[in-house]
């Protein structure tokens, strides 16, 4: 036992060899080696240290806390007020405990669909965060809220500003899902990881949230995340070990969280890739910039060092970017940014980052309704891009195979001459995440020859794929009520029609590049122009293919009369509006394909 006394640490000490198997036996011999002399004036730390356990059991009633004279008391002795921490802690374990029981929420129920590889695809969450378009690779946060400022932004869509994120330069996303003092949930995770479909280099997603079960692991990987926070303060080193592996075992790369030097020692030991230094303190909530700073030096340069908490501008940053910090996670201050993208450039000094957002690039031609391998022949040397052939029985301008077969002849071995388009590769590389529509709208043009488009209306998926493999076909474009989900199951990129008030037009990750025309497509019906723009002021990202009622002579003016939606329209389609008497016309076709080029300039 220990005798206190007002000067001298320790006056006597009995302590027998089984004591270190008491509650407290391992944190009183670190108590005893910590000490840096006799007296408590040579060991203000142990007088000013505070000590709360919080572990998965979460903190019993007779759990002890060392208090300022070295004395120990319990905590209910005390009446210790629980750190914001505990609370949430505490409040986790319960409504975790209660959704575990919920029919299709049990952990058996995860499980099971995990087991059918129905979990989104995930990318590795240290790799992207190596490649990044700024000095510091930044991981965006989706908060509403917190404990520390109450609300921040709490009518924000998760989905969104997810997008908002990746356009910014994120290579992380990292989205709260704790419902109460932060106001997110599990599916704000999922709504992120879909907003993100088809988006090339897309961010990585990590779910943000006070784990200390494999359940909430599991359940954030089915909702499509590619990383899970751990945070080493409120878990114990058994449990904080069998959560990593667990995740590491789902193909995910944990974040370690830190605090302290003796919590990265324990992150370290793990073998944790990726350490999270917060520069918050957890159990007070108060916020030290140079927490961060001080524990690198504890890391291999192999290890990824994080910096979370407290940032909100550029000089919160400068230190790191030389002390060897490979990221930095900004919430509050993106959150309550107007523009996310110019903020993150004035945090990490970004400044040739953004010179392609707006690239113009030419628009595409494409002269549909096909029938012979001369008027192929006349528009690839004109300059058009796509050739289309219609393969649907019945439709007036259907041609049979062995035409087909001819015009496929004809596609692949005559040149395209007139244009020459922007290199499609922006001195960003493989770091920026760009727009789906803004990628696949550049599947549809090669600088030697057109492409050929076989256009099917309500076909069996069978023909459409036999027909490809005979012809040969560059690009399918769908025109019926085809199920969106073809466009996946089609081994070439897909073109589909859309009506102004269909469904689904902005879909990402199925077809590559929607065509906005009339029911039946050839009529010459023209699409009003107001209802176009409506249709595309709501998605920025929306790319699409024109058509219904263009020629030679209006098309100029149709696509000038969209004003600043002019830009999401990256092709022009045509069939009856380069006809004379039925037939098509070679002289049309020249006119139309001059004066669509014309319009953005060649």
């Amino acid at each position: 036992m220990g005798v206190r006394h007002k000067e001298l640490v320790v006056e006597g000490v009995q302590f027998h060899p089984e004591s270190i198997l008491t509650a407290e036996g391992r944190a009183m011999f670190k108590n005893f080696l910590t000490m840096q002399g006799g007296t408590w004036k040579e060991n203000k730390n142990l007088q000013a240290e505070r000590a709360t356990c919080v572990n998965v059991n979460g903190i019993g009633k007779d759990s002890k806390i060392l208090v300022a004279n070295g004395a120990s008391k319990t905590a209910s002795n005390e009446q210790k007020k629980p750190s914001i921490l505990d609370e949430i802690f505490a409040h986790r374990r319960t409504a975790v405990e209660a959704q575990k029981q919920i029919p299709s929420q049990r952990l058996s129920d995860l499980q099971a669909s995990y087991n059918l590889n129905i979990a989104p695809p995930q990318i590795s969450f240290p790799e992207r965060l190596r490649k990044s378009r700024y000095s510091l690779s930044l991981m965006a946060e989706i908060k509403r809220a917190s404990p520390s400022k109450g609300n921040i932004a709490p009518h924000i869509c998760a989905a969104e500003q997810a997008r908002k994120y990746a356009l910014a330069g994120a290579s992380v996303i990292s989205v709260l899902t704790e419902p109460k003092w932060f106001k997110g949930s599990v599916e704000d995770l999922r709504a992120v990881r879909q907003s993100l479909d088809g988006m090339p280099n897309r961010p990585a997603v990590l779910r943000k949230e006070f784990v200390f079960d494999e359940y909430q692991i599991l359940e954030g990987r089915l909702a499509g995340c590619d990383s899970v926070l751990l945070i080493v303060k409120m878990l114990d080193e058994a449990t904080l070990k069998r959560l990593y592996f667990f995740s590491k075992s789902l193909g995910m790369e944990p974040l370690v969280e830190v605090n302290t030097a003796d919590e990265i020692e324990i992150a370290v030991q793990l073998g944790a890739q990726v350490i999270g230094v917060n520069n918050r303190d957890l159990t007070t909530f108060k916020v030290d910039l140079e927490t961060t700073s001080r524990l690198m030096h504890k890391v291999s340069k192999e290890t990824l060092v994080c910096a979370l908490s407290g940032i909100a501008g550029a000089n919160d940053v400068k230190s790191y970017q030389s002390q060897g910090v490979g990221a930095v996670l900004v919430g509050e201050a993106l959150m309550r940014a107007e523009r996310p993208d110019e903020f993150a450039n004035r945090l990490l000094g970004s400044s040739q980052l953004t010179e392609h957002v707006h690239e113009r690039q030419n628009i595409l031609v494409k002269i549909c309704g096909t029938r012979t391998p001369e008027a192929a022949k006349v528009a690839a040397e004109a300059g058009a891009d796509m050739i289309g052939i219609i393969l649907v029985e019945g439709r007036k301008r259907c041609v049979s195979t062995e035409t087909a077969l001819a015009i496929a002849e004809a596609v692949r071995t005559t040149s395209k001459s007139g244009t020459k388009r922007s290199p499609v590769l922006n001195s960003e590389g493989s770091v920026k995440s760009s727009q789906y529509f803004e990628h696949t709208s550049k599947f549809f043009c090669r600088e030697d020859r057109a492409l050929l488009v076989g256009v099917f209306q309500n076909q069996p998926l069978s023909y459409i794929i036999g027909q490809v493999k005979l012809l040969n076909l560059d690009v399918v474009q769908l025109h019926g009520s085809e199920p969106i989900e073809w466009a996946t199951l089609i081994p070439v990129p897909v073109i589909r029609r859309f009506g102004l008030d269909d469904e689904g037009i902005g879909r990402r990750g199925y077809h590559a590049l929607p065509l906005l025309d009339s029911a039946s497509g050839g009529t010459g019906q023209r699409l009003d122009a107001s209802a176009i723009k409506s249709v595309l002021r709501l998605d920025e990202g929306l790319r699409v293919a024109l058509a219904g009622g263009l020629d030679p002579d209006n098309v100029k003016g149709v696509l000038t009369n969209l004003s600043k939606c002019f830009s999401q329209v990256v092709a022009v389609d045509v069939s009856s509006g380069v006809e004379e008497n039925g037939s098509q016309s070679l002289e049309r076709i020249q006119e139309f394909v001059k004066a669509a080029k014309d319009t953005r300039g060649r």
